[in-house]
């Protein structure tokens, strides 16, 4: 069939007006058709496949009727019946853990490092002019702290520096720096009243009660005592040069003699450097010695008692 289709393009081709140039390059690709179908055989059409029979269905019978609706209006049988036929969510079964890798690449260790030497708290204190400037030998303290009663920067007394002389107290005192400055200036005065009127200036001066946290008279008032705050020291006499001892007291009267105008003076002077000054004639409490201290009286701290 092709090679009759071909036949007749030739002879349409031969009658159409086109010089022989034309003819041979419209009939060289036919020729080369041509040629192709003599050396080969032609293609071959693909087999057509037939559908496969289908099986025979077997004829079913008729549907199942629907099951009656139970009635749930009067009871709570229903909801016990659905809920049962509610399918229950199955439990997730827990994914194993997968296990841990192994390396065999060796952990880094670090070398440990020594501890540091933990630093001692700070601890701030005001320095003593008096102690700086050596009117009065001793050395300071660490902060007391003992309840309500207590001083940051106590001393400790153990002599003071009288008219260009070393007087030592006969036990040492724990006192604040204003109560010890102070009885530097009251104890020069005393001093210089001995060598004037004794001829014998001080060789000690005898101290009793210095810091102890109680309350005032050793009571039970309601007020802490300034012996609680290293602000008060309590005298109970000197001793001269020359071996004297004047003593509270004994030696308080006659207040016309010379051992009692020491005592005098001596708390006379006090009166005018401390705020509170309790003698012999205050109280009981103090017939045997002289209370000092610089306790705040008044408003502005500057009321006096002298007794």
């Amino acid at each position: 069939m092709r090679t009759t289709q071909l036949i007749a393009a030739s002879l349409v081709l031969l009658s159409l007006p086109i010089t022989a140039g034309q003819a041979q390059d419209f009939l060289k690709p036919l020729e080369n058709f041509v040629e192709g179908l003599t050396q080969g055989a032609a293609p071959k059409p693909a087999p057509v496949t037939k559908p496969a029979p289908q099986a025979a269905t077997k004829p079913q019978g008729p549907p199942p009727l629907p099951r009656p609706r139970p009635d749930f209006s009067e009871t709570n049988e229903g909801e016990a019946l659905l809920e049962t036929a509610a399918p229950k969510d199955e439990e997730a079964e827990p994914t194993p853990k997968a296990a841990p890798e192994t390396s065999d690449i060796e952990p880094v260790t670090t070398k440990p490092q020594p501890e540091r030497p933990t630093e001692p708290e700070r601890i701030y204190q005001t320095a003593c002019p008096a102690l700086l400037s050596g009117k009065v030998i001793g050395e300071m303290m660490e902060p007391i702290a003992d309840g309500i009663c207590g001083e940051r920067s106590p001393l400790s007394v153990t002599a003071l520096v009288l008219n260009g002389r070393q007087v030592a107290v006969s036990s040492a005192i724990v006192t604040n720096c204003a109560m010890a400055g102070a009885l530097v200036d009251w104890a020069s005065q005393v001093d210089a009243y001995a060598t004037a009127a004794l001829d014998s200036g001080l060789d000690s001066i005898n101290t009793g009660t210095s810091f102890v946290c109680r309350n005032r008279n050793g009571g039970d008032e309601r007020f802490i005592s300034e012996h609680g705050f290293a602000n008060a020291v309590d005298i109970t006499g000197f001793t001269l040069a020359d071996g004297r001892n004047i003593a509270l007291p004994g030696n308080w009267l006659p207040a016309s003699g010379a051992e009692g105008k020491l005592l005098r003076q001596a708390h006379g002077a006090a009166c005018g450097l401390f705020t509170t000054v309790l003698g012999p004639e205050a109280n009981a409490e103090h017939r045997d010695h002289l209370h000092l201290d610089l306790g705040c009286h008044g408003r502005t701290c500057t009321a006096q008692i002298c007794e």
